[in-house]
């Protein structure tokens, strides 16, 4: 089960790299859709390493760590976080949300994104 774990820690800290990209291109939207990214594949990698089960097929962090039963390890703060990243995964696909997102996604918004799901992916990563 070691091999997923690292898979998936990998493949967050890619998205992580990829999120800080998108904010030096200002392309503000897919920082936001990384940013969840990050934060799913982290959660994976811990739900894997909690459960020596294979991830759920879900994009929706808090089913994932309800489900690996770690969601109430989280503060209020990283609850909180984890719910304002959710939308961004769905938001960003689809065109009738994009106008919307991009309007509340600026350059500092999206600063804080990324420290924050940094901050948390750290905090996951000190578990695994």
């Amino acid at each position: 089960m070691d091999d997923k774990v690292n898979y998936w820690k990998d493949l967050s800290d890619y998205d992580l790299e990829t999120a800080a990209a998108m904010l030096n291109s200002k392309r503000f939207l897919y920082v936001g859709f990384m940013c969840h990214q990050t934060i799913e594949k982290i959660f994976k990698a811990y739900y894997s390493k909690l459960t020596s089960e294979v991830a759920p097929f879900s994009h929706s962090l808090s089913y994932i760590a309800r489900k690996g039963q770690f969601y109430d390890i989280f503060s209020e703060e990283q609850q909180d976080f984890i719910d304002q990243l959710e939308p961004l995964n769905i938001e960003a696909r689809y065109p009738s949300h994009k106008e919307r997102l991009l309007k509340s996604l600026t350059n500092e918004k999206c600063k804080e994104l990324i420290e924050k799901t940094q901050q948390l992916q750290q905090w996951i990563k000190s578990k695994l």
